[in-house]
């Protein structure tokens, strides 16, 4: 089974609207389980780019149900048992990201996403919370859903003041992520597209991964 989440944009709202839109969904399919005859309990999200970024947030970030809610949708659960992502960011805190890339060049989506207006933003306390909970990085611990990180990008070093765009989909991304959680023991699977030259298929270790995390079977 599979569901195609729409989330807010963030020129209609900023982070973490769009966290939020999806977590929601992800409710409302668990709580509707029995009429999709699914299994809540196996659940996977995956996708590109930001798609990739609020994948990772729900497999790392703390869970949002509220047991007690009276709304039985707000009750269940909105984390996932796997995530399998496209280029995807592992903080999008710019701070770290300029530290990363050695560069003062920020991403003007995030400029959007976090709604900043100049560089006295990057200091700004109330900013700074909202960058380190954006950036799944931060959230990662022992108990998070295994991951698989493809990056398309050539894994190669970047110059001197990058730019955005040519960073922000950058395979550097995945191997901080897993230098963490092999320390935390979770399995953090990073693939680079020169993986894949002398043949073999990402949808095929995509659709291999879910099955493995999801219905514990090998598929040929």
């Amino acid at each position: 089974s599979m569901a195609a989440v729409n989330y807010r944009l963030t020129d209609v709202a900023p982070y973490p609207a769009q966290m939020m839109d999806c977590a929601r969904a992800l409710q409302v399919i668990r709580a509707n389980a029995k009429e999709y005859n699914i299994d809540k309990t196996r659940i996977g999200a995956t996708g590109g780019s930001a798609g990739a970024g609020i994948s990772m947030w729900l497999a790392f970030r703390d869970d949002l149900a509220r047991p007690e809610s009276n709304d039985p949708v707000a009750r269940e659960s909105s984390r996932v048992q796997a995530a399998v992502v496209y280029g995807g960011q592992t903080s999008y805190d710019p701070r770290f990201i300029m530290k990363l890339f050695d560069t003062d060049q920020v991403h003007p989506a995030l400029i959007t996403f976090f709604r900043m207006k100049n560089d006295k933003d990057l200091n700004d306390p109330e900013k700074i919370k909202l960058f380190e909970d954006a950036s799944v990085i931060n959230h990662a611990t022992k108990d998070d859903a295994p991951v698989l990180l493809y990056y398309p990008q050539a894994n190669k070093p970047l110059p001197k003041n990058s730019s955005g765009q040519q960073h922000i989909h950058h395979p550097k991304f995945g191997a901080v992520l897993k230098k963490k959680m092999d320390a935390l023991g979770v399995e953090c699977v990073v693939k680079h597209r020169e993986d894949y030259v002398a043949g073999g298929s990402v949808t095929d270790d995509y659709i291999g991964f879910f099955a493995k995390h999801l219905i514990g079977r090998k598929v040929d």
